[in-house]
């Protein structure tokens, strides 16, 4: 199935400041409704550049492009979102600003969740990459739902450890947060490669 796919990429989208951002707010003041705030404004940044990627690839199939340049297309997105990981992957500090989280508002949080997940440059060529590619093998628009479920399900991952684990999950985080840090580029790039193989071999066949 397309739709089993594309679900590894949703680790590629939340590597970064994305899921980092969620460790600071699982631990800030206001953790609960400032943990639900980001992850509204995140499955609506999520839902609407997918979407668009879905009905811009839908509409460029139709006008007459063939699935051979669709995927070109695709692997080309990848290659970026490929060469960026590599590049950004020895910036293991997070940014400055995350230390402002621990006394954020919800509101703040809402806007967070859809910026980081709507404008950085890996979360959009992902988003436009998976996109494209349902689109190209005439999957149905709501295929790209558990792709979306799946990136909230790893952004609530923070705050689903608090919940079940209470004071053993608050302690955990730390490590999350570290091993993200320094390994999270790697993982993303071995699901950029299998996704690059899977197009590939479209393209080949």
């Amino acid at each position: 199935m397309d739709l089993v796919k594309i679900l590894p990429m949703a680790f590629v989208m939340i590597a970064g400041p994305q899921i980092l951002s969620a460790v600071f707010l699982a631990t800030s003041e206001n953790w609960r409704r400032n943990s639900a705030a980001y992850l509204a404004g995140a499955a609506l940044a999520v839902t609407l550049v997918v979407t668009i990627a879905y009905f811009v690839g839908s509409g460029v199939s139709k006008a007459g492009a063939s699935n051979d340049a669709m995927s070109i297309a695709i692997l080309v997105l990848l290659a970026a979102a490929a060469l960026y990981t590599f590049l950004k992957r020895k910036d293991s500090k997070p940014p400055a600003w995350m230390g402002k989280l621990a006394t954020a508002s919800p509101r703040f949080s809402f806007r967070l969740g859809f910026l980081l997940l709507s404008l950085f440059p890996t979360d959009i060529l992902t988003s436009w990459a998976v996109g494209a590619y349902l689109a190209s093998h005439d999957d149905p628009w709501w295929h790209l739902l558990p792709f979306v479920l799946l990136t909230l399900l790893f952004l609530a991952l923070p705050v689903l450890l608090l919940l079940l684990f209470g004071r053993r999950g608050q302690e955990f985080l730390p490590k999350v947060r570290d091993w993200m840090n320094t390994h999270s580029w790697v993982v993303s790039e071995i699901v950029i490669l299998f996704f690059v193989g899977i197009t590939a071999g479209n393209l080949a066949g």
